[in-house]
């Protein structure tokens, strides 16, 4: 009797031992497992803007600098009240610009240029020499040909650029520049109109920059 309860005790030990590894493994899966989940981690997203996208933000943020420059020096180099308001608005709607570009710039990791490169320095070195009416003319009409060329630019960003928040910039600022470009088309037809009587200040001219007000938006 001792015998055989020694014997089925030896065999229940060993069927013990042999399910212990079966159960344990049952509740740890298999290293396999583990490994997949450490793949399935999110990579971070590096991207920058494209050659395009950063050299579209590079010259606009020149144009920006000049455009604050000649409207800061239109108030003093004018004797048109049509040309200072519009040198005014220039300076206030280009420095909001400005503050927008920079913050996006900083975002995507792009240095903006501080200051003008040689071909705009020399466009407002030109223009410093000139005052009364022959700075009207010249400054409105280089704001003519900037303007127009800007919005060929801002356009073409707004519909083929690469980065997201490069092309909203462009899209947002679109309708301003647009708005400016109306302005100076007004501005130049008040210079158009007074020739001989420069100083355009008179209460029937104000009209040529007051119903462009709404560039702000």
């Amino acid at each position: 009797m001792n015998a055989f309860r020694a014997s089925y005790l030896a065999r229940s030990a060993l069927a013990l031992m042999l399910a212990f590894p079966l159960a344990a493994a049952a509740q740890n899966p298999a290293t396999p497992a583990t490994n997949v989940q450490r793949s399935d981690q999110a990579v971070p997203d590096g991207t920058k803007p494209s050659h395009a996208d950063t050299e579209f933000m590079k010259e606009a943020a020149v144009g920006v600098i000049l455009e604050v420059q000649l409207g800061q020096l239109a108030k003093q180099n004018s004797v048109s009240e049509s040309v200072k308001q519009f040198g005014q608005q220039m300076a206030i709607d280009h420095d909001k610009a400005n503050e927008e570009l920079k913050a996006l710039a900083e975002a995507e990791g792009v240095t903006l240029p501080s200051q003008l490169d040689a071909k705009h320095t020399q466009q407002l070195q030109r223009l410093q020499k000139l005052v009364g009416p022959q700075f009207d003319r010249a400054y409105m009409k280089l704001m003519l040909e900037d303007h127009k060329k800007d919005i060929k630019a801002f356009q073409h960003e707004a519909q083929k650029g690469d980065d997201p928040e490069v092309k909203g910039f462009a899209q947002r600022t679109l309708p301003t520049l647009r708005a400016h470009l109306s302005m100076v088309e007004q501005t130049l037809s008040v210079l158009d109109e007074n020739r001989g009587h420069p100083a355009d200040s008179a209460a029937g001219n104000e009209p040529a920059t007051g119903r462009a007000a709404p560039a702000n938006q």
